[in-house]
């Protein structure tokens, strides 16, 4: 685990590249329905202070999230919004269009992070080569990845004349990644937690109920705690008013340093969703989504 850090609020940053800070706590939108259900959660999201909004082409969200930002009030300078290329569309030139597209939908002239979803090391170097020149455009701050694996990062470092800012991961209490921590760490790479909450399995966690009980938190504040103390940045995901409002509600405590080793000791390499080493990236993104 990195050094702990040092937490005030959902306003903290990380610097993720040169003059570009990224909020360390967002919001993730993965199976946020488009329509109400991501609109309620961007708006409650927005009005409780959550300044990092996470989506992805394939989410199928980002009409409404681009219409929920600009209906906020919330000046877009200060929202930092990530999008996502989907697998279909990676190489130089549908790289660019996927872009373009997703551009399009969230109706913005500027993004603050570009990922590229899966790795897909058929078309890396000439996916990689777009990434860099949106982000010599100035269209993008920041251009990064998501389930890279140490041996994707080694690739890509061999080539790259820019170095991801961020490499997004499933990240957990059960699943920690030690050796792809240390190699971002190497790169100076950021790393972000999806599925902090192991999709609501941490509160079956008998040492993340006993710590929560302790400070009268639930297992869900003590695991987005842990990986914020850890230097982790974080985007749980919730539909539910409440549950938005819990997950950010994680700044009035600290663990101690036998608190943090008893939940790093939870790791066991258990993964809730696709393992990037075998995962088949050919998934298109829908026609209905791509007529938008």
């Amino acid at each position: 685990m990195a050094d702990t850090v040092e937490l005030q609020s959902l306003a903290d940053t990380v610097t993720i590249a040169p003059g570009v800070e990224m909020n360390r706590l967002g919001l993730g939108t993965y199976k946020a329905a488009d329509g109400p259900d991501v609109a309620l959660e961007v708006s409650v999201g927005l009005s409780l202070g959550y300044r990092l909004i996470d989506t992805a082409a394939l989410y199928g969200n980002e009409v409404t999230i681009g219409e929920t930002i600009r209906e906020s009030g919330v000046p877009r300078d200060e929202i930092f919004l990530t999008t996502k290329l989907w697998n279909s569309d990676q190489g130089y030139e549908k790289t660019l269009a996927a872009f373009d597209l997703s551009m399009e939908r969230l109706g913005i002239e500027h993004l603050d992070l570009y990922l590229i979803h899966w790795p897909w090391p058929q078309h890396v170097r000439d996916t990689w080569r777009a990434m860099e020149e949106l982000l010599a455009s100035g269209r993008t701050r920041a251009i990064g990845v998501c389930n890279y694996l140490p041996h994707h990062l080694r690739e890509l470092a061999s080539f790259a004349n820019v170095l991801p800012a961020v490499n997004q991961i499933e990240f957990h209490p059960r699943l920690q990644q030690p050796e792809l921590q240390t190699t971002c760490c190497e790169y100076g790479i950021t790393l972000q937690a999806w599925a902090p909450l192991m999709r609501g399995r941490v509160c079956d966690i008998p040492t993340l109920v006993a710590i929560g009980e302790k400070y009268d938190k639930t297992p869900a504040q003590v695991a987005i705690r842990w990986i914020l103390e850890s230097g982790i940045t974080t985007i749980p995901k919730s539909v539910h008013e409440h549950r938005i409002a819990e997950n950010c509600d994680v700044y009035d405590f600290c663990l101690t340093e036998e608190e943090r080793q008893s939940i790093d000791e939870l790791d066991s390499g258990h993964r809730i969703g696709p393992d990037p080493e075998t995962f088949a990236p050919l998934g298109g993104v829908p026609s209905s989504l791509r007529a938008r």
